[in-house]
């Protein structure tokens, strides 16, 4: 057999196993929509996973009120320098 049998055979067997392998993979939509409804809802979640879950959120909120904290911080430290800074200029202008 020549190279091109050999290419021509091989494609043709190819396109005959998926055409096979395509029917027994794929389902009719209808049973795929009732397999959906019946397992739709998830397993409970362990307990680990739901300890898991609890100090990823305590975590975060940890962190956010860090971040507020320090934002409040940096105001209240710009507020405190411009009072400063207008009770220099007050005691400037009446020491003149």
């Amino acid at each position: 057999m020549t190279w091109r049998q050999v290419l021509l055979l091989s494609c043709l067997s190819a396109v005959v196993l998926l055409s096979s392998v395509k029917l027994k993979i794929f389902m009719q939509e209808s049973d795929a929509s009732n397999f959906l409804k019946r397992h739709r809802k998830r397993s409970p979640k362990s307990r680990d996973e739901v300890n898991a879950e609890n100090r990823q959120k305590l975590r975060a909120d940890e962190l956010r009120r860090e971040y507020y904290e320090e934002q409040r911080n940096e105001i209240e430290n710009f507020v405190e320098e411009q009072k400063d800074e207008q009770e220099e200029r007050r005691r400037e202008a009446v020491e003149q």
